[in-house]
């Protein structure tokens, strides 16, 4: 175990079941993460690995067979799992962003339905928000959705929807005018939808296509996809909540856990690239001694350091006020913000201790190198984060006059 990113005043379930995950990322993640991302193969048998340690139930209550565990808990092991490939936390975090909204916010029925079958696993859950002609403005989404009876029919097109393809469960997020108050607030028109699916591309149900992968630059193996909706008819008992015009908030909360889980993942590429770092220095000669020991490298590795010690302490504290009860949308976009910095200045340190081996395809650095660009952008860009940020801070701080 390292000295760095460790968490004080863990019981020992949580210890117990970090070291499971812990284990498990060691000696079946690492190994063959390098060569499923030059693929981008979808790790299938890694994911079969974290059904059966319940990882995909881990914040699920255990009255739906989940165990019911806390989101600090869950971010400790998103850390571990990103650590050894972050695009396996992807798949990891989508669904719990789904598990988490329902359990919140949905009808008894939907809690009874879903929950059970995602704690094990058999419901793969994505949530969407996102659109072709916009990203983090939320408030902008064209994605509509009309009464018709019974049902809602839904038409647009989303972007950027992790897990598009494996999924059967997708939550997405339309505009529902009818109904809204007039005048009101565009947000205050959206409505969540639990819209289930077959797995795989094309049409995977009347009206609703998955065209197919998006290529990527870095976090391979999980699938990205776009979701087009044309005619597609959806019960009105999927609404998320059994009520329109809830969704912005139902997605802002989902999205608020899912930023501490961004900010896990970052720390967990953090913590690698420091380890691939400091081996390297040590292994590493140039003028009759290892690279370790010259001065500069050293900066470099105090300075890593630092800001994985920095990053994880960060996270911990924005999971355990949630936990609390508290409302942490301050300190989340804080963790974020820092640790997915910190993780591509890690990242990029690690790179430069490599020197050209960096540059190959052959040492780990190279996929962390691609990967880490993608936690500035995701669950809400570095730019949105600080907006989210100073905003507070000037409610917190508010003078008078």
């Amino acid at each position: 175990m390292s000295r760095l990113a460790q968490t004080e005043g863990l019981t020992d379930i949580q210890r117990e079941i970090l070291s499971t995950v812990r284990n498990f990322v060691d000696k079946e993640i690492l190994p063959v993460a390098t060569e499923l991302e030059h693929r981008d193969a979808y790790p299938t048998a890694i994911v079969e690995g974290l059904k059966e340690l319940g990882i995909f139930g881990l914040m699920i209550p255990e009255e739906y067979g989940g165990l019911g565990e806390s989101l600090l808990t869950y971010a400790l092991c998103v850390e571990e799992i990103a650590r050894g490939w972050m695009s396996v936390s992807g798949i990891i975090n989508t669904h719990f962003i789904v598990a988490y909204m329902i359990k919140q916010h949905g009808t008894q029925e939907q809690k009874d339905y879903f929950l059970p079958k995602m704690a094990l696993g058999e419901i793969r859950g994505a949530f969407s928000m996102s659109e072709p002609g916009l990203g983090s403005d939320v408030s902008a989404i064209t994605s509509k959705a009309v009464r018709d009876g019974d049902d809602y029919v839904l038409s647009g097109q989303k972007m950027w929807l992790t897990n598009g393809g494996s999924s059967t469960l997708v939550a997405v997020l339309c505009r529902t005018p009818e109904g809204a108050v007039e005048g009101a607030a565009p947000h205050k028109s959206m409505t969540t939808f639990l819209i289930e699916k077959e797995p795989g591309f094309g049409e995977v149900r009347p009206g609703l296509t998955i065209p197919g992968k998006i290529e990527k630059m870095g976090y391979k193996g999980v699938d990205t996809t776009e979701l087009i909706m044309d005619g597609l008819r959806i019960p009105a008992d999927r609404v998320l909540g059994g009520a329109p015009h809830r969704g912005f908030y139902q997605m802002m909360d989902g999205v608020e856990v899912g930023r501490v889980n961004v900010a896990a993942r970052g720390c967990g590429v953090a913590q690698r690239a420091f380890e691939l770092g400091v081996a390297y220095a040590q292994e590493r000669h140039t003028f009759g001694k290892a690279i370790a020991q010259h001065q500069a490298i050293q900066f470099k590795l105090a300075e890593m350091g630092t800001k994985v010690e920095a990053a994880h302490a960060m996270m911990v504290n924005a999971a355990r006020k949630k936990d609390a009860g508290a409302r942490n949308d301050l300190e989340a976009g804080m963790a974020k913000y820092l640790a997915s910095e910190y993780c591509k200045e890690v990242v990029e340190d690690a790179f430069r201790i490599h020197g050209g081996y960096g540059f190959s395809k052959e040492y780990e650095i190279e996929r962390l190198y691609r990967e880490a660009p993608m936690l500035l952008i995701g669950e809400g860009t570095a730019e949105i984060q600080k907006m989210i940020i100073g905003r507070r801070l000037l409610e917190e701080y508010r003078t008078q006059g």
